[in-house]
């Protein structure tokens, strides 16, 4: 793993705009994904052909991806020559904003959306962030917080909407069972548990059975990152390992946190269903 990160830091060095022939490189190397759009092209054909009516979003998809990843690019080296670790909060929370934002809007429905999703993927990456570099399994430096606090963030985004939309989404269809519960004494909280579970285990899901199967089906991103860099599959496979670890870990936190800070806005203060949060 340590010569993976070393083979890291000499790779960011041979991407200074500074350099001498860096923008001859950078545009001879971006013939390359420009010549990859052709399979954007076949995916639009078939589209066409098919009368799917995606063809303008497949066109709006990658062009927006083009430009972002280009933007970021920039972005990114400059903050990593930056020895502020300023930097890296700014870049965390603005990634978390984003976050919040899109799970929220998944989960709409849900009172305070997204604020309940930017708080519990804020937390649940920030434990696990913190816990990495406490126990030195990476630098708090730019260069490795940024890409990992990227890949945590993103996946708690994931978990995090799917877990407010179907927590909802079933207290709704039975609703009649948590009326019940509530009639006969029971908290907002117990009321729902059995919703919350079903919740979080269907959002979780994928990550657990991502982990199940990784390096069987397909070699994960940071993985083949490295190997195509000149690492050796050994290397990439132990920085892959703690990849997977802090995924799980940063998941079930901003998931679990989610429900518990979602049902109040289920519930009226006299612990009644709130009848305006159920209605589509």
């Amino acid at each position: 793993m340590e010569r993976a990160a070393a083979l890291m830091e000499l790779v960011a060095k041979q991407v200074d705009p500074g350099a001498p022939g860096f923008w001859r490189d950078f545009l001879v190397g971006m013939l390359k994904p420009v010549a990859a759009t052709a399979v954007v092209a076949m995916a639009v054909a078939l589209s066409f052909s098919q009368r799917l009516g995606l063809e303008g979003e497949m066109l709006y998809a990658i062009a927006r991806a083009f430009l972002q990843l280009s933007v970021i690019g920039f972005v990114l080296q400059f903050i990593f020559t930056q020895k502020n670790a300023l930097w890296i909060l700014l870049a965390y929370l603005f990634m978390v904003t984003i976050a919040g934002y899109t799970a929220g809007q998944r989960a709409k429905q849900v009172p305070r959306g997204k604020y309940i999703a930017c708080v519990s993927i804020l937390v649940g990456t920030a434990i696990t962030m913190f816990l990495l570099v406490v126990l030195n399994v990476f630098p708090f430096t730019p260069r490795y917080i940024i890409p990992v606090a990227g890949m945590m963030v993103g996946n708690a985004m994931t978990v995090t909407g799917v877990t407010m939309k179907k927590l909802r989404e079933d207290v709704k269809i039975q609703r009649n069972l948590v009326e019940t519960a509530l009639a006969l004494g029971a908290t907002p909280r117990q009321a729902t548990l059995q919703q919350v579970k079903r919740s979080l285990v269907i959002a979780l899901s994928p990550v657990i059975d991502n982990a199940k199967t990784v390096g069987l089906i397909a070699l994960p991103g940071a993985m083949t990152g490295l190997i195509m860099g000149g690492a050796s599959p050994l290397e990439a496979i132990q920085l892959q390992i703690v990849v997977m670890n802090m995924l799980m870990g940063a998941s079930t936190v901003s998931s679990i946190l989610s429900t518990y800070l979602c049902w109040p806005a289920f519930f009226t203060k006299a612990f009644q269903l709130e009848e305006k949060v159920f209605v589509d």
